[in-house]
């Protein structure tokens, strides 16, 4: 019976120990954001409202861009100038506790922004949900998502995407119980996939270090409207750099509706 007690308040000390540790440093690890107060290039297309910060380039279609949590609008150039190769607009999103923007990191903080630069987009622009792209890029793959669940968006392209917070947690911390239970920013797109009728593109390189590609191809099988494209030999953070013409072969077909 001692034995049994004992074996009980370690697993509940573990628990609880994974709980507050978590807690305090989960935050950092989903948002290893660069240091505060960069500036992002075109400073003329800088948009700063009560809600959002967010760099806006006109367009008849516009896609909704949201970056990856290592990166801020200052790293965002390349893949701005890609999307504007295309001809169409950018909405390109900051999160709070990023770059310029204020407020502090978490999951809801960056759906909130980026519903707000959209609205923004719809009565400011008069540019509706029927003419926008939402593209996400690795943790930006989850905001995307949700804006597509809110009906924001006509279409949307994930690149290097996850299936959740949760699913990646277990990766890294296998051995810890009950992982899934304290992640505080669960980014879930694996369980609203199913629900988002829109055309979905998924774009994974086959040697991601970070995500694994199995996980896009999971998605791409969950998504009732999805296009897989894997890019042979792409990394997380080098399929704009090293594999451009695999990324531009994909988004270009895709971008036009």
């Amino acid at each position: 019976m001692k034995r049994g007690r004992w074996a009980l308040r370690s697993i509940a000390a573990l628990v609880l120990a994974f709980a507050v540790v978590g807690g305090c440093t989960q935050t950092a690890m989903i948002f290893p954001a660069p240091p505060r107060g960069r500036e992002p290039a075109y400073p003329d297309n800088l948009v700063r409202t009560p809600g959002a910060t967010f760099l806006y380039f006109e367009g008849k279609r516009v896609v909704a861009y949201f970056h990856g949590n290592g990166e801020d609008l200052a790293d965002s150039v390349p893949m701005i100038s890609l999307l504007r190769s295309f001809g169409v607009g950018v909405l390109a999103v900051e999160y709070p506790g990023y770059g310029i923007a204020g407020g502090r990191p978490s999951e809801e903080g960056a759906y909130a922004a980026a519903e707000s630069a959209l609205s923004w987009l719809r009565t400011e622009r008069e540019v509706d949900a029927s003419r926008v792209v939402l593209l996400g890029q690795s943790l930006g793959s989850g905001v995307a998502c949700e804006m597509a669940k809110r009906g924001l968006g006509a279409r949307v392209v994930l690149i290097s995407p996850f299936t959740s917070v949760a699913a990646m947690a277990r990766r890294v911390f296998p051995l810890l119980p009950f992982p899934a239970v304290f992640v505080r920013h669960r980014f879930d797109t694996q369980s609203k996939a199913a629900g988002i009728a829109l055309p979905v593109l998924i774009i994974h390189g086959t040697e991601d270090e970070v995500v694994p590609f199995a996980m896009g191809e999971q998605l791409a099988h969950v998504f009732p409207r999805a296009q897989f494209v894997p890019v042979a030999g792409g990394q997380h953070n080098d399929l704009l750099s090293m594999h451009p013409v695999a990324l531009r072969e994909a988004l270009s077909p895709f971008l036009k509706f």
